[in-house]
């Protein structure tokens, strides 16, 4: 049996930041399209996240595919917007 999805990836959402011993990242964007996520990672894969180093000002968006482990710590999570559109209110 193949380990959770849900549990590799962990709170990476699109928008959080999270630090490890590789560096500090924001998570552009989340696949869970296998397809996609081999063509990302060149790789047979599940899912996929493409993130940024910020720590680096060069910082290049690139994918990893790595689960979620104890050395990995959730430094943000994505803002959710509760302001509503002038449209909606109108």
């Amino acid at each position: 049996m193949l380990p959770d999805v849900d549990a590799e990836i962990g709170p990476r959402t699109v928008g959080a930041l999270y630090q490890n011993q590789d560096g500090a990242f924001a998570v552009l964007s989340l696949t869970r399209d296998p397809a996609e996520a081999r063509a990302l990672l060149g790789r047979t894969a599940r899912w996929a996240l493409v993130v940024r180093d910020v720590l680096r000002p060069d910082g290049q968006p690139f994918a990893v595919g790595s689960a979620w482990t104890t050395s990995d710590h959730l430094v943000a999570v994505p803002r959710t917007s509760t302001t509503t559109s002038r449209k909606a209110a109108a």
